[in-house]
C-alpha cells in the first residue's frame, strides 16, 4: 500500500500512475472514506473522552438525583460509543479495502504500456541456435524421453499438473542445488520455506487470496492459502517487526512448491509446462534500505543473469511496462529466453523476473527499521533465481539433438551426474 498520507498531495501522479497501469480505482472514493474514517474517529475519541468526564464524576459526592441523570448518561455514552466503533469499523473496512487497489507508484523510466508487446529489450546475451534440423518443442521432446507425463495427472489431480520421470527428477533437484549455492555465494540465507501462509499475509505481499482476481488457492474452513511464490513466505517472515538498521541488507534464498491458478492462461504459448498449477522455485528476497533498493535491484538481474549464462541460455533482459508490472512493483526486469519450440519460429519467454516493490509490501505488513529515535519501512524486492518448469523448457528446446538426445550444460553436470540424456528405447 502507498503512503495514505499523500492522497491529497500527489492526486494527480497517483491517478496518472492508474492510469497508466490501465488499472480503476475511484480516488475520489477513497478521500471520502479518508474524510468519513477521519470524522468517526474525531467523534469517537469525543464520546470516549465524555464517558471518562462522567466515570470521573461518578467518584464525586452526589445527590441521588445527580447520580441517576450521570447513570442515565453513561448509558447512552456507551451505546453511542458501541455505535460509533461499529460505523468505524465499517468505514476502515471500505476505506482499506478500495485504498488497497491502488497501485505502487511507477518508475519514472518504466515504459508506459498495456502488453508484453510494449516492454522495453535493453539487453542480450546469446543468439537464438541456428538448428541445422527442425527442432521440436519440449513435449514432443520429453514424450519421447519419457520425461514428463500430463496424461496420468489428468486422472489424478486434472489439467495442468504432470509427472516429473527419469532424468527430469534429477534436472529438477539440480536446478534447484546449482541456483541455491550461487546464492549462497553471494550472502543470501537459504531457507525452506512453507507451501501454505495466513491470507493476510498473501494480501500484504499483493496477492489477492480471494475473489475473481485471485490466482492462488485458498484452503477451505481455514484462514490459509497455498502460496503462488516463496515470496509471500519470506515477504512474512519478519512482518510485524522493527528491524536493526545495522542488520540490513537482509538477504533470503526461499525453495517452495508454487501453487496458481492460472485462470484464463491458454493458447499454443500456454501449453506444456509454460504454464502449470504447481511447480518449484528458488526465490530471492532482499529487505534493504530505501537508498539501497535501485542498487539492490540491479544486483539481483545480475544473479539471475549468472544463472542462466551459466546454463547456456541465450535471453533478453526486458524493462517491464506499467500495465504489465502488478500492483506492488516499482520496476521489474524480466529475463525471456529463447524458446526454439514456441511457435513455428521460435519466441521469446519470460523465465525469470525482478521487481522492486519499495515500502508498498513492507507497509501492508508492517515491517519496519531504527533510524536513531524513528523508524522506517524498509524496501522489499524480488526476483526469480529459478522456476525449474520455465527453466527445464529452456535447456531441452536449446539443448536438443538432431537425435533427440538432450546435452545437459556443463555447469549443471555436477549436479546431475550425467551430461546428457538419451532414449531408454
Amino acid at each position: 500500500m502507498i503512503d495514505l498520507r499523500e492522497l491529497d498531495q500527489r492526486y494527480d501522479e497517483i491517478s496518472r500512475n492508474i492510469a497508466n497501469r490501465f488499472m480503476n480505482v475511484d480516488i475520489d472514493a477513497v478521500l471520502e472514506f479518508q474524510k468519513k474514517r477521519s470524522e468517526l474517529i474525531q467523534h469517537t475519541e469525543e464520546l470516549r473522552s465524555r464517558r471518562n468526564e462522567n466515570s470521573r464524576k461518578m467518584k464525586q459526592k452526589l445527590s441521588s438525583e445527580a447520580r441517576q441523570e450521570l447513570i442515565e448518561e453513561g448509558k447512552s455514552l456507551k451505546q453511542k460509543i458501541s455505535e460509533s466503533e461499529e460505523a468505524l469499523e465499517d468505514i476502515q473496512q471500505k476505506f482499506y479495502a478500495l485504498a488497497s487497489r491502488i497501485p505502487n507508484y511507477a518508475h519514472p523510466d518504466a515504459p508506459v504500456g498495456r502488453e508484453e508487446k510494449d516492454n522495453l529489450e535493453i539487453k542480450r546475451f546469446g543468439k537464438p541456435r541456428a538448428f541445422d534440423f527442425t527442432p521440436k518443442d519440449h513435449m514432443e521432446l520429453a514424450k519421447e524421453l519419457d520425461l514428463l507425463d500430463f496424461e496420468s495427472a489428468v486422472k489424478v489431480t486434472g489439467t495442468k499438473f504432470y509427472y516429473f520421470k527419469h532424468e527430469a527428477v534429477i534436472l529438477e533437484l539440480a536446478l534447484q542445488r546449482f541456483a541455491l549455492d550461487i546464492l549462497r555465494n553471494h550472502g543470501f540465507t537459504l531457507m525452506m520455506t512453507p507451501d501454505m501462509a495466513k491470507q493476510s499475509i498473501a494480501a500484504g505481499i499483493g496477492f489477492q487470496p480471494r475473489g475473481e482476481e485471485s490466482n492462488i488457492y485458498t484452503i477451505e474452513h481455514t484462514d490459509l492459502c497455498l502460496v503462488g511464490t516463496a515470496e509471500i513466505t519470506l515477504g512474512g517472515y519478519h512482518a510485524q517487526e522493527i528491524i536493526d538498521r545495522e542488520k540490513l541488507p537482509l538477504k533470503y534464498a526461499g525453495i517452495s512448491h508454487c501453487f496458481r491458478k492460472e485462470a484464463g492462461a491458454a493458447g499454443q504459448y500456454s501449453k506444456g509446462l509454460y504454464r502449470v498449477h504447481q511447480f518449484s522455485k528458488v526465490e530471492m528476497l532482499v529487505l534493504t534500505e530505501p537508498y539501497q533498493s535501485e542498487e539492490m535491484h540491479l544486483q539481483m538481474l545480475g544473479i539471475e543473469e549468472e544463472i542462466f549464462q551459466a546454463l547456456e541460455i541465450p535471453y533478453r533482459v526486458v524493462d517491464t511496462c506499467t500495465g504489465d508490472l502488478g500492483a506492488p512493483a516499482y520496476r521489474k526486469y524480466d529475463l525471456e529466453a529463447w524458446m526454439p519450440g514456441r511457435g513455428e519460429h521460435g519466441d521469446w519467454g519470460e523465465i525469470t523476473s525482478a521487481s522492486n516493490c519499495t515500502d508498498y509490501q513492507a507497509r501492508n505488513l508492517k515491517i519496519r527499521y531504527k533510524t536513531g529515535e524513528s523508524t522506517e519501512h524498509v524496501h522489499i524486492l524480488n526476483g526469480t533465481a529459478v522456476a525449474v518448469s520455465r527453466a527445464f523448457i529452456s535447456i531441452l528446446e536449446n539443448h536438443q539433438r538432431a537425435d533427440g538426445s538432450i546435452r545437459i550444460p556443463e555447469a549443471l553436470v555436477p549436479y546431475t551426474g550425467f551430461s546428457e540424456i538419451r532414449s531408454r528405447m
